[in-house]
């Protein structure tokens, strides 16, 4: 059973919530602050609540030492707008300035510690910096669903310390809607696995395979299951040290009498570029020197229909080299389907989620998942440390 907010009373206590605040960024600019609106929520629930909140989050992937570049001072001057509330940042991760800091927090007040990937001990997760935090907390809040398949300091080794670690609100809807997908969707239920390499989603594809009525492929991944069945593919992407694997998801399909269904036709290149030439073939018989970089409009239309039949939907990856525009129709057409099935629908995935904010789409979608790996490792029926820290106890 996951632990929540409303299993704790917060007034007056200290509060270390962990975020997740890897955003990107462009010459210190936020370019999207999705992430960042996402844990608003929790946020004001807690400083509504006169809880005395410490935010910690990571952002890129620092050393194990401070980077300027990977500061989260920015990330403080926009959370600060976007609440209308003060938001204290302090440029250390622990220690003595950050426990002075911690002291002086008021009832509702919130403060920013620096990138906790800037000491060393948190992608290991050191019990030292672990203890150094939970001295001062009185209530851990695990609301970094994108960072709970991480077993860091700050998503266990606190949690684990802390006198209570419940959920924030984010985490909480993120787990609920998730374990809808897998355990009691609404029939029937499709499922549309995209991406460029089979072997990072061989056990996502496998568990929504048991799953789902139905599952839709596309991506690069989608040419090694052709060239598995034998397809000619050209000069495309395939993993020669997947296809067993491959074959093997094949089988199993045929096995379990569900549809797995790959690209009919794909549009072509001459070389990857945004300025190639580009042409439709069929997706098992791509000519000699070409590469397929997208569905076709022919699988286009075949994934729609399958798709505005469903009750419940899930997507993750791209069908195609999205970052070129002529190869990022496969991908707006099914953002297009999702949102017109009117199903239940999940969403997550960097490219996937993109193609929803160029189409205008996302308020159309019943849930888009803040997590990348993390939602792959929870399609995939994996349990997650950041999450099982918080079902142990209240």
């Amino acid at each position: 059973m996951l632990a929540t907010l409303q299993d704790v009373d917060v007034a007056g206590r200290t509060v270390f919530v962990r975020v997740d605040f890897n955003v990107p960024l462009d010459g210190g600019r936020i370019a999207d602050e999705t992430r960042i609106r996402a844990h608003l929520p929790t946020i004001e629930a807690l400083s509504d609540r006169r809880a005395k909140i410490v935010l910690a989050s990571h952002l890129g992937r620092p050393k194990g030492a401070p980077d300027p570049a990977l500061t989260l001072e920015p990330v403080a001057e926009r959370l600060k707008a976007l609440l209308g509330r003060t938001v204290r940042f302090i440029p250390a991760v622990a220690g003595p300035e950050v426990d002075a800091a911690v002291r002086t927090l008021r009832e509702g007040e919130i403060l920013l510690l620096e990138n906790v990937r800037f000491h060393p001990g948190e992608t290991k997760n050191d019990p030292e910096l672990s203890a150094a935090w939970a001295a001062w907390t009185d209530v851990y809040v695990g609301d970094a669903f994108g960072s709970a398949h991480r077993a860091h300091a700050s998503t266990v080794g606190i949690a684990e310390r802390a006198p209570q670690a419940v959920a924030g609100l984010l985490m909480e809807r993120e787990i609920r809607m998730l374990t809808r997908v897998l355990e009691a969707p609404e029939r029937p239920f499709v499922a549309i696995v995209g991406g460029a390499k089979i072997k990072d989603k061989i056990g996502v594809l496998k568990n929504l395979l048991a799953k789902a009525d139905a599952v839709l492929v596309g991506g690069g991944m989608a040419n090694t299951l052709l060239f598995a069945e034998g397809a000619s593919l050209g000069a495309s992407l395939v993993e020669p040290e997947a296809v067993d694997v491959a074959r093997a998801l094949l089988d199993e399909a045929r096995a379990l009498g569900k549809p797995l269904m790959l690209p009919a036709d794909v549009v072509v290149a001459d070389r990857f570029s945004a300025d190639a030439r580009t042409d439709v073939a069929d997706a098992r018989a791509v000519p000699d020197g070409w590469q397929a970089l997208d569905i076709g409009p022919r699988t286009r239309e075949r994934f729609r229909e399958v798709i505005l039949g469903a009750k419940t939907v899930v997507w993750n990856g791209p069908m195609g080299v999205f970052e070129l525009p002529p190869f990022a129709e496969g991908t707006r057409a099914i953002a297009e389907a999702v949102a017109a099935s009117g199903a239940m629908s999940v969403v997550g995935g960097g490219d996937s989620v993109a193609a929803l904010n160029e189409t205008g789409l996302k308020d159309r979608i019943t849930h888009v998942s803040t997590g990348g790996g993390a939602t792959l490792e929870f399609l995939e029926g994996k349990t997650l440390p950041g999450v099982a820290v918080l079902m142990r106890r209240p």
